[in-house]
Order: C-alpha cells, then sequence, then structure tokens
C-alpha cells in the first residue's frame, strides 16, 4: 500500500494527497475529505510522504548516476548535494554504470534505505528507443517523488529537469551555417535522451538552410578523444572535406583540435571547433574551446528545489526548461 493506491482511490493527484497528509491548507474541503476517506478505507499509514507528521521520514535523498567519473555528473552531483544539505538533508550516492539491472538494484536499494525521494542524474536513464523498459522506474515512484536531471518519463510523480539541448545545438549549427560553412561534422558520444535531441538539433538546423543531412558527416564516437581524432583522420583520407566542427562533449571538440593541429591547419581561420558542456577541457586547449554551456549548476539546483517542493506538497509542473548558453572563445571566429 503507497501514496499511489490512495491517491488513485481519491481520484486527486499525489501531490494533493502529500498536501493533506502534511497539513497544507491550500486543499479543498472536498479534496481534503475524500484523500481521508481513501485512507480510512485502504486502511493506509502515511510513509516518508508525511514529513510534516513526523512519521518514518529519514530527511535523506538518493542520488544515482551511471559514472561519477565523468566531469559533467561529477559537476552536477556536487552542486545537488551542496543544495540538499542547505535543506537539511543528507544523500545517499550510487554509481550504477549504464547494465539495466545495476541500475534496477540500486533503485530498489534506496527505496529499501527508506530515502524520501530519488534524483536521477544525467540522460543515461532514458534513451530514446520504445522498447526501452523503464518500468522500474515508474514503479519506483509509487512510492516516492523521482526527478530526472536531463531526461524525461511522462508519468505520476516522476519529473524532469531539463537542458534545451535541441536548441542549443540548432543554434550554433545555425550561426556556422550563416557565417558560411557548408560540410559542417557532427561527432556525439550518447544516445541518451540529451544526446539525440543534440544529434536532432544539428540535423534539424541543416535543413532549416536547406541541406540534406548526411551520413558521412555524423559520426558516433566513444567518449574518447582519440577516437574522435581517429574519426576526422579517416573523413580526410578518404577525401571528405569539413570547414567546422560541433561536437556534443568538449572531449571529442579537443580530438578535433588535436587533428588540426596533426594536420597545421589554423583554428579557427580554417577549422572552426564547437564543444558542448563547457568544461574545465574548454580552457585547456591551445586555442581554448568555444563550448555550449548546459547549465549543470542551475539544473542541479532547479532538481533540488523540484524535489522540496513535491515533499511538501507543493504545486510543481512536471518539466523546467532551462536554456544553454554559448561561451565564446577561441576556436570559433563570429
Amino acid at each position: 500500500m503507497n501514496i499511489y493506491d490512495v491517491s488513485k482511490k481519491a481520484g486527486v493527484s499525489i501531490a494533493t494527497v502529500s498536501r493533506v497528509l502534511n497539513g497544507k491548507p491550500n486543499v479543498s474541503a472536498k479534496a481534503k475529505d475524500k484523500v481521508l476517506q481513501a485512507i480510512k478505507d485502504l486502511d493506509y499509514t502515511p510513509n516518508i510522504f508525511a514529513r510534516g507528521l513526523g512519521l518514518n521520514t529519514m530527511k535523506t535523498i538518493g542520488i544515482m548516476c551511471s559514472d561519477s567519473s565523468d566531469t559533467y555528473l561529477a559537476n552536477a552531483i556536487y552542486y545537488i548535494e551542496q543544495e540538499l544539505r542547505k535543506n537539511g538533508y543528507d544523500s545517499i550516492l550510487c554509481c550504477t554504470g549504464r547494465d539495466i539491472d545495476t541500475k534496477r538494484k540500486y533503485l530498489d536499494l534506496l527505496i529499501s534505505k527508506r530515502v524520501d525521494g530519488i534524483i536521477l542524474v544525467g540522460s543515461q536513464f532514458v534513451f530514446n528507443d520504445p522498447s526501452d523498459d523503464y518500468g522500474y522506474i515508474t514503479e519506483a515512484a509509487k512510492e516516492l517523488p523521482i526527478v530526472l536531471v536531463n531526461g524525461a518519463i511522462e508519468n505520476d510523480n516522476i519529473y524532469s529537469v531539463l537542458c534545451d539541448d535541441h536548441k542549443a545545438v540548432y543554434d550554433i549549427t545555425s550561426t556556422l551555417l550563416e557565417n558560411g560553412h557548408k560540410k559542417i561534422v557532427y561527432l556525439y558520444n550518447s544516445t541518451s535522451f540529451s544526446g539525440m535531441k543534440k544529434l536532432n538539433g544539428f540535423q534539424d538546423a541543416l535543413q532549416a538552410y536547406g541541406i540534406t543531412p548526411q551520413p558521412e558527416y555524423m559520426h558516433f564516437c566513444s567518449k574518447d578523444i582519440t577516437c574522435a581524432l581517429q574519426t576526422l583522420q579517416d573523413m580526410d583520407a578518404v577525401g571528405l572535406p569539413f570547414d567546422a566542427v560541433v561536437a556534443s562533449d568538449d572531449l571529442l571538440a579537443v580530438g578535433a583540435i588535436k587533428y588540426a593541429h596533426s594536420k597545421q591547419l589554423l583554428v579557427p581561420e580554417q577549422l572552426e571547433i564547437v564543444g558542448y558542456n563547457n568544461s574545465v577541457l574548454s580552457k585547456c586547449t591551445e586555442p581554448e574551446l568555444t563550448s555550449i554551456d548546459s547549465q549543470v549548476e542551475q539544473l542541479s539546483l532547479a532538481a533540488v528545489d523540484t524535489l522540496m517542493k513535491v515533499l511538501c506538497g507543493d504545486y510543481v509542473t512536471h518539466t523546467s526548461t532551462i536554456s544553454a548558453t554559448i561561451i565564446k572563445r577561441n576556436t570559433t571566429k563570429f
């Protein structure tokens, strides 16, 4: 028996049940009566949602990520933990890798620890393949609120905080096209929710300028500098010309800079390069890398804010979107 069952029987939202359990005033008398009657009929004992009643709350949030060695994810975890602490919450971190069974195991583990909510960091928990099984996430959401950072699942009690990756890549590609580039290479390293939004942004920008996206100019690379370098060298070896590179991650953009050095190409005069995430790598190259800042700090703080509001029974939109910004450095002319 859980809050989801109470919500269903009462015919109200989970947030409304939570507001009743927390004694919040912004609930109609009719809705409150429905919730109280459902609780009585189901013989439901309030669990971790009943923060205001002081029942069983652990004041602890579970955090899951696929790879804590990833710079982007590590930064997100840091900001999330700091903000949770400011709100009086401890956290439990689980690094799952990409195996679905391991993700499921760790999610079950966090629920067994009676955490108050869970934040899934990074888009590796959501892919665009319709055959993917998100059942373990939607099932967990019947027990406690879940917030996705840069991923989205349409389901009760699941909330999403997103960077507008599609628009960010669309805009930067459009800028390069407006500045005369005809052959732009796109390097990407993920087919996750976020990864596909970026790829679609690149393709949509080309089509908006009357250019048909060509597979030979879009390459999946493992998250490795050498892979990006080798991909561009292979294109050059078979005579495929290109005058700009857009990468879905700064790491791949570094590989593009290394390619330019190996061919003695002037950057940005002969080859413009744009990375993504505005990581520390963007300042470690020569020249320094123009990069899209996906606002990891803002996303992280927004995720915690969303979860805190849900736990308090406040109304929260299921999806919040934050715009990226372009950080202009020396690998672009525009």
